[in-house]
């Protein structure tokens, strides 16, 4: 079902998908890190766990990585009060921790602000990157995901699978990072059907599931009978309106059938596939490399479909509602896109 990052895959990023800039911290010598030594690493999170989606699968990367390295791992979840995110991730880079972890463009500033301020303290920054070019972040990591080359992928499914012909998106916020998932799935859906509907809304927040129902409700009342909601806790509500609309869904950033199963098992079968964002992953290997020395910092990391960064679920849903046909289509589509003889669009760059 997952298609992990490979260590020596994400090596090679560091190579071949980098942006090198003369501030680039060099790649440390591997520490002696033990259990009685472990690398000391806090992720800060600008909202709560629960969210089905994106801080709880940065989450599940830090739990593995506690479970197979020598890492201390604690989480700060810093909650939806803006005002509350800058000062929480000062304190944690003040706490004395070896790396220091937040996510998306919410927090990149604030990042940037700290490091200079903390030449020993390494940061990562997850769906985002800072500008380099100021020389501000040589010890700062930015990962990067080309949801595109999934939401292609998705899209295409979904065109194939519609009975109506009509498909609809909700984006949390118009945000390259954000989306990118929406560019690929559109013109996937196009690939598959050229006449395809789409209804694309914006709710203008991760956090309000009733909004997200509310729109998602608005779209099946325009003829949408599959929806891919893209905004964080706000998308967990139009996956409520699907569900009870008995309709099908896309999800977002981890395979968030699998995440419904034991708790809202009707959820969950109405969930097709999910583009995942293998945030949890990535998070795990770059620690991985920190801790044997690997990891060079003050980089710009691109990571697509053909890295295994991102991709879709091919769960028990999928192989349901999928026909086998269709399943192997999907299975062409994505060697063509990790091959580069498809290059889907995107916003990233």
């Amino acid at each position: 079902m997952h298609n992990p990052i490979s260590r020596r895959a994400f090596a090679g990023f560091v190579l071949a998908a980098s942006l090198s800039l003369p501030a680039a911290m060099p790649a440390a010598q591997a520490a002696d890190y033990s259990k009685d030594n472990p690398l000391k690493v806090v992720l800060v999170l600008h909202g709560t766990l629960g969210d089905k989606s994106f801080f709880d699968s940065a989450a599940a990367g830090l739990e593995k990585a506690k479970a197979e390295l020598p890492v201390d791992v604690k989480i700060i979840e810093a909650g939806y009060d803006r005002g509350r995110w800058q000062p929480a991730l000062a304190d944690a880079t003040d706490g004395g921790y070896d790396v220091v972890i937040a996510g998306t463009f919410d927090m990149t500033g604030f990042v940037a602000e700290l490091a200079p301020q903390y030449p020993d303290t390494k940061f990562i920054i997850f769906d985002d990157a800072p500008d380099y070019s100021t020389g501000c972040c040589g010890n700062v990591m930015g990962l990067l995901y080309q949801t595109s080359s999934a939401g292609y992928l998705a899209g295409y499914a979904a065109a194939k699978l519609s009975k109506s012909g009509t498909l609809g998106t909700i984006i949390g916020m118009d945000f390259p990072t954000v989306t990118d998932f929406k560019v690929g799935f559109d013109e996937g859906a196009k690939a598959a059907k050229p006449d395809i509907k789409l209804l694309n809304a914006v709710s203008g927040t991760f956090s309000d599931p009733a909004k997200g129902k509310e729109m998602a409700l608005a779209q099946l009342g325009q003829g949408a009978d599959i929806i891919f909601p893209i905004a964080g806790g706000t998308g967990i509500g139009a996956l409520q309106a699907v569900r009870d609309a008995h309709k099908l869904a896309v999800g977002v950033d981890s395979d968030q059938a699998s995440i419904f199963e034991a708790t809202d098992p009707a959820q969950a079968a109405v969930i097709f596939t999910s583009v995942e964002k293998k945030v949890g992953e990535s998070l795990f290997i770059a620690l991985k490399d920190t801790i044997d020395g690997k990891a060079e910092y003050g980089k710009r990391l691109l990571l697509g479909l053909k890295d295994g960064a991102v991709g879709i679920s091919r769960n028990k849903q999928y192989e349901t509602i999928v026909p086998a046909e269709l399943r192997a289509e999907v299975d062409a589509l994505q060697e063509k896109i990790a091959s580069g003889e498809i290059t889907p669009a995107t916003v990233m760059k």
